[in-house]
């Protein structure tokens, strides 16, 4: 059973994480233009049923993964969000976990009874490089979010992340970039990131290792299909 929900497709590029986005090399595999935001057949999907009554969008993880072929905070989505929110709110039933490089737009996105947010909404802010996070990291811990986590990937650099390690994070999470262009992603720059979570008490997840990894000074070239597996095997998670 899907554990995603896409209500829009497509997203303008933002910073330099996104410069080998997968959403638009997939798209451009059909000749599709990843800046055309359109609106999904699925829009509704969370609220959606079965003639028994049960919801058709419910994975047993719990977990709804929210618009991961755009951004939920995208400018030229605004007109459809409201919606999304009050769906959202419907189903309490289950955590919406929602990835951002746009956390600037935040507070002007959230719904009037936001609050301190909803409880069943976990925001993540990206940060590819020091630049990013030192812009964005300061309004993701001022924004009034139960859950949150940081992801950086695609990591582009070593990053000191120490003084964002508040106990409001949940989680860190880094990762290498995929794509016959991805960037380099050297293993010292995401040991140093395991080691400012411990060092914090913060949980930490090495996702993927990219398909382009240094070790050791040693540059490595990874299938997609092993960068997954090889991160795991490395057995560094917090």
């Amino acid at each position: 059973m899907t554990d995603c929900w896409n209500p829009w497709h497509g997203c303008i590029k933002f910073s330099a994480g996104c410069q080998n986005c997968y959403v638009y090399r997939r798209d451009a595999q059909y000749d599709k233009s990843s800046e055309e935001i359109v609106k999904n057949k699925a829009f509704y999907a969370p609220i959606e049923r079965y003639r028994t009554g049960e919801y058709k969008l419910a994975p047993e993880s719990g977990v709804i993964y929210t618009c991961f072929t755009s951004d939920f905070f995208l400018e030229q989505a605004d007109e459809w969000r409201k919606e999304c929110w009050q769906m959202i709110k419907r189903r309490g039933d289950m955590l919406f976990f929602i990835i951002t490089k746009r956390i600037h737009r935040f507070e002007q996105c959230i719904p009037p009874d936001w609050g301190s947010g909803y409880d069943n909404v976990h925001i993540c802010c990206t940060c590819e490089n020091q630049r990013e996070a030192d812009r964005r990291l300061p309004i993701f811990l001022s924004a009034p979010i139960k859950k949150r986590s940081i992801i950086c990937e695609p990591l582009l650099g070593h990053i000191e992340l120490s003084k964002y390690l508040t106990p409001d994070i949940t989680e860190l999470i880094a990762g290498g970039e995929s794509g016959d262009d991805a960037r380099p992603c050297d293993y010292e720059w995401v040991l140093s990131l395991r080691e400012q979570c411990k060092q914090k008490g913060v949980h930490f997840t090495f996702k993927q290792t990219g398909a382009r990894f240094i070790k050791d000074g040693k540059l490595y070239c990874i299938p997609r299909k092993m960068q997954h597996a090889q991160a795991k095997k490395a057995d560094i998670d917090i």
